[in-house]
């Protein structure tokens, strides 16, 4: 059995690897962009051909932050477009076995109540800054159903929530929540700054999943799940920005005042995933958020202190 992985170079990628390899050795192989530029559909033949996966795990995406998403609009629509038609008319035209497919918890309507589940994915527009990026990765799951009725290609579309954890995206005007805050505090504590500003109120809920649970739910889809219907895979537990600033200030050890800035937006004010049907296939993602940032802020200190090329620093990235 071959599996294949793209997008392995990206931080998602990072974490599924080795959880893949430690499963099923050296069946499995991952890909990025430097080896196929999966946009190309010749360079897609050449991916199938060369490899005949029996396996495929489509991680490959054009990403970034808001400010990178407001900025190429065009560019997140036109790519991820390409990703996901290339490969699942690929995956069905060479006989893949089964095509698992994550689609981020962006992709769901900015008007959604939490928590959130998976009817709700076609019940609105999804957040405005992102929507180009969002929409285009929300085609998987046309692309899914598509292709199953036509062709019998056994895709799964899997939504993980707010992912954090090691390799992600630290560049402070490109990065997410987490990521963001673990190295403003880092800095602040290391340049021994008397305060860190926060956007928002820091009311505003969010639900974090460490992307190392997620990695971990994954082999359970290549085995078990054979459905045309989403799964979110996330904690369902509400965190609020406040009590996520106080513990990455405690875990980074910065003693200064923290400074919300309410003259910047909030966004949506709670985004939770309902994990129901997760939980009714016997699934859970077991890392506390103390611990999965534990685990985050340690790989981001190595990493800084040694200028390595695990940090991330562009705004944008193709994996």
């Amino acid at each position: 059995m071959n599996i294949t992985v793209t997008g392995a170079s990206g931080f998602f990628g990072r974490h599924l690897l080795p959880a893949l390899h430690c499963a099923y050795g050296s069946q499995v192989t991952g890909i990025s962009s430097n080896d196929y530029d999966l946009t190309e559909p010749g360079a897609v033949r050449a991916m199938f051909r060369d490899l005949r996966p029996d396996i495929l795990v489509h991680l490959a995406a054009y990403v970034g932050g808001i400010g990178a998403n407001r900025d190429y609009p065009a560019d997140f629509f036109y790519r991820n477009i390409l990703l996901s038609s290339l490969l699942f008319e690929g995956a069905a035209r060479y006989g893949v076995r089964k095509l698992i497919y994550p689609m981020g918890g962006c992709s769901y309507p900015a008007s959604a109540a939490s928590p959130i589940s998976e009817h709700e994915i076609w019940n609105g527009y999804p957040q405005h800054e992102s929507a180009p990026y969002s929409i285009a990765k929300k085609t998987g799951l046309v692309a899914s159903r598509a292709y199953r009725d036509q062709y019998g290609l056994n895709s799964i579309v899997i939504i993980p929530g707010n992912m954090y954890g090691e390799y992600d995206n630290f560049d402070l005007n490109g990065s997410h929540v987490i990521p963001g805050m673990i190295r403003r505090f880092y800095e602040a504590k290391h340049s021994g700054a008397s305060e860190v500003v926060v956007w928002g109120t820091g009311a505003v809920l969010r639900d974090f999943v460490y992307a190392g649970d997620v990695a971990g739910a994954v082999q359970y889809f290549i085995e078990k799940y054979d459905s045309v219907e989403p799964v979110n895979i996330s904690t369902g537990t509400a965190t609020s920005i406040s009590e996520l600033a106080e513990t990455i200030a405690r875990l980074t050890e910065f003693t200064g005042r923290i400074v919300f800035d309410h003259s910047k937006p909030d966004g949506q004010r709670a985004k939770i995933f309902d994990t129901t049907r997760m939980r009714s296939l016997g699934l859970s993602c077991p890392t506390s958020l103390n611990d999965g940032l534990q685990r985050t802020i340690h790989w981001f200190a190595k990493n800084y202190q040694s200028r390595g090329d695990g940090i991330r620093l562009s705004g944008k990235s193709f994996v």
